[in-house]
């Protein structure tokens, strides 16, 4: 590609893996959503370059010719980043293990697209299961993993859990192994409420790029260092729906596998099967023995692990006592 402004970087810190972000804009808001950096001199695993048009502009017909050949390069240039996530026509150029992105408000596609398919490809090549889950710990290690539906109360069942002396694990992103659950570090979304109104103020946090919410570092929100890993002994899957029954109760590892090959798999959940087809070059045998690998391992974790369905309200101090009580035995 050449020589291209770069005018802010950050190597951030993702526990197994490292990312080096770099932007031809001096403050870029893609950065918030990283909670750790990593050592300086590290070699990283990735790296993505972003460049604003509208700081510096470079011709559309040149950068059509750049583009990858692939589908999500020709959605990119349609302003379709990943799942319901959209924006300007933005212009991807892979380079081994170096991207390249041009557009506009391209925050919206570092943690949104970018990180996950770096996750995912990262995960299928190291043995590790990508799954969309948060998670925390207890003293004695064990990881307890939160899945479930958009607006399923996730955050909130892992916030209460934090502030209450569990240890925070990870947000958004697990990769897991052999029954142990790595943390991928990343900043938590933060709604305006009594107890976090005095720290959005005094750090100026991050607005959320899609909820109208904020972002913060977890160790802002949690008292003790967080968690690496946890083995995990614990899934719960989180569907607080205050209209219907409540509850805290046991399920059985099939419908916990079930559940979560769709709701918590990175490749399904994040509709990245066409890039990892590409991952693959293309070869079928290839790109099948991973899936079957990663349906393996999801029955293996499922089976591992105490499943449970919550529609239960961890605002209330009885209820979260209860059901931290009941994970932690």
């Amino acid at each position: 590609m050449g020589a291209l402004p770069v005018r802010s970087t950050r190597l951030v810190d993702l526990n197994l893996l490292s990312v080096r972000i770099s932007s031809n804009l001096e403050a870029f808001d893609a950065y918030a959503y990283f909670s750790r950096e990593a050592p300086a001199g590290t070699e990283p695993d990735h790296e993505i370059v972003c460049v604003d048009l509208d700081r510096d502009p470079y011709d559309p017909e040149v950068l059509r010719g750049l583009c990858d050949r692939t589908l999500r390069a020709k959605r990119f240039r349609s302003g379709y980043y990943l799942n319901h996530i959209f924006g300007d026509p933005a212009y991807l150029v892979t380079e081994g293990k170096r991207s390249y992105v041009f557009g506009r408000r391209l925050e919206r596609t570092v943690w949104p697209y970018f990180v996950k398919r770096i996750l995912t490809d990262f995960a299928v090549d190291h043995g590790y299961l990508h799954l969309k889950a948060g998670g925390f710990t207890f003293d004695d290690g064990a990881a307890t993993l939160l899945v479930g539906p958009n607006a399923g109360g996730k955050t909130v069942f892992l916030t209460q859990a934090c502030l209450d002396g569990a240890r925070f694990l990870t947000n958004t992103h697990a990769l897991v192994r052999d029954g142990e659950a790595h943390a991928v570090p990343s900043a938590v979304r933060v709604r305006r409420a009594p107890q976090f109104e005095r720290l959005i103020e005094e750090h100026g946090l991050t607005p959320h790029l899609e909820s109208g919410d904020f972002v913060a570092a977890p160790e802002l929100l949690f008292a003790g260092a967080p968690s690496d890993s946890g083995r995990v002994r614990n899934i719960v899957i989180t569907d607080f729906s205050p209209g219907r029954p409540g509850g805290f109760a046991r399920i059985t590892a099939e419908q916990a596998g079930l559940f979560l090959g769709l709701f918590s798999d990175g490749v399904v959940n994040y509709g990245l099967k066409d890039d990892l087809l590409d991952h693959h070059g293309g070869d079928l045998d290839a790109f099948t023995a991973t899936l079957a690998g990663l349906r393996a391992q999801l029955t293996t974790l499922v089976e591992g692990a105490r499943c449970y369905r919550a529609n239960v309200d961890m605002l209330d101090p009885l209820v979260r006592k209860t059901v931290l009580a009941e994970l932690r035995a």
